[in-house]
Parts: structure tokens; C-alpha cells; sequence
């Protein structure tokens, strides 16, 4: 195979040579496939423009600070990064838009965990750079794909429920931070014996000290049920579960 096969008369040249010999490739046309991200980049002094995007998009995908023989293990030109049009910001000095695209094969389907690991990670702290900042992205249709979503949606939320022919009724409880587990289902049992449909967790509770989420879950069953019961209704919590 071209990509594992070792020539000794090829040789292999060690050392550090500029990305944008590799990464900045203005001729290219991008794919509909394409995840376009357009960076604002400010280079440290004597840093070409070029050279800092092409190092945004090497960074971000297969490239790193040297050459390694391991380069020839694969194929660059399938999986690289590449920067293909730099821009002066308009008003401002030494700042450029360094539009860069990545095939779509660099992610891991439906993360986004992975995608802005990979876009947004340790390309901040890059040394060439003097600021960096993210100011658009371009997701195509064929990753969104990817991504499954919720499993049911409304209509399911109201079989469960029970409720139909009128809105929904919920709230978040509320303060949001510093309830204990057991204070918290007792918010959550008031607000469900007074008429709601349901309550949820504020996206920031999760496990912390005042209030882990094993002592949050039974409580706000415990909640939850006994509004059940002197209601008569059904009722709902929303828990985050998120990792």
C-alpha cells in the first residue's frame, strides 16, 4: 500500500519547516461536505498571515510543530485542514479572517464534544498567534445527519403526561444553585401540588457538593409522586443528566 510502504532511498528529512507549505492552499474549492470555520487571528509579530492561518489549520486537524515520519503513513491531502483565503479585518491592525476547511471524515459522528475539541483546543495557545478567537462556523447537512436528537418529542411528552388541548405548564426551579437535595424537593413538590404540569433542573445543576444528583433524583421522586397523589394528575421532572 502507498500509505504504509517505507523507501530507503526516499529518505526521511527531520526538522521544522513552515505550514503553509502544506496547509495554506488558496486554490482550493471547498466541498458541500466541508465544516468551514472563519477564525479572527491576530499573529505574533514577524508571523506572515499565511503562516498563521496555515497553522490554525494544521494544528486543528493532522499537523504539529515538526516533521515526523509518520506524515508519510498517511494521506495528508484526504485529511489536513487547509486555510484557502485569507482576509484583512477591516479597522483593524495586524487582524485577518483565515477561512479554514476540514473533511468531514476528521469527526467523530454525532460529537460535538469531538468537533470543537478538535477546532477549538489547544489551537488557542498556539504560539504563532497572538489572539485567536472562533467568529463563525459552517456545519454541513451531512453531519448534522449524525446527530440523532431527542428521541421522541411533544406528543410523546403529553401521552406521558396526559395532558392534551392546552399548553404545557412548567417552571425551573429556582434559586438554581445552593439548595439542598431535600429543600429542592420541597420546591419541587409545591410547585407540582399548586397546578404545574412539571418541573426541571436549571442547565447548570448537576452534582455539586450542596446537592449531589443521587440525593436530587430521590427527592424530586419523592416530590413528585406524592403531588401525584393528592392531585390526581400525573406529573413530571425534567432531571440533567448531562455528562
Amino acid at each position: 500500500s502507498p500509505q504504509t510502504e517505507t523507501k530507503a532511498s526516499v529518505g526521511f528529512k527531520a526538522g521544522v519547516k513552515e505550514y503553509k507549505l502544506t496547509y495554506y492552499t488558496p486554490e482550493y474549492e471547498t466541498k458541500d461536505t466541508d465544516i468551514l470555520a472563519a477564525f479572527r487571528v491576530t499573529p505574533q509579530p514577524g508571523v506572515p498571515p499565511e503562516e498563521a492561518g496555515a497553522a490554525v489549520a494544521a494544528e486543528s486537524s493532522t499537523g504539529t510543530w515538526t516533521t515526523v515520519w509518520t506524515d508519510g503513513l498517511t494521506s495528508l491531502d484526504r485529511y489536513k485542514g487547509r486555510c484557502y483565503h485569507i482576509e484583512p479585518v477591516a479597522g483593524e491592525e495586524d487582524q485577518y479572517i483565515a477561512y479554514v476547511a476540514y473533511p468531514l471524515d476528521l469527526f467523530e459522528e454525532g460529537s460535538v464534544t469531538n468537533m470543537f475539541t478538535s477546532i477549538v483546543g489547544n489551537v488557542f495557545g498556539f504560539k504563532a498567534l497572538r489572539a485567536l478567537r472562533l467568529e463563525d462556523l459552517r456545519i454541513p447537512p451531512a453531519y448534522i445527519k449524525t446527530f440523532q436528537g431527542p428521541p421522541h418529542g411533544i406528543q410523546v411528552e403529553r401521552d406521558k403526561l396526559n395532558k392534551y388541548g392546552r399548553p404545557l405548564l412548567g417552571c425551573t426551579i429556582k434559586p438554581k444553585l445552593g439548595l439542598s437535595a431535600k429543600n429542592y424537593g420541597r420546591a419541587v413538590y409545591e410547585c407540582l401540588r399548586g397546578g404545574l404540569d412539571f418541573t426541571k433542573d436549571d442547565e447548570n445543576v448537576n452534582s455539586q457538593p450542596f446537592m449531589r444528583w443521587r440525593d436530587r433524583f430521590l427527592f424530586c421522586a419523592e416530590a413528585l409522586y406524592k403531588a401525584q397523589a393528592e392531585t390526581g394528575e400525573i406529573k413530571g421532572h425534567y432531571l440533567n443528566a448531562t455528562a
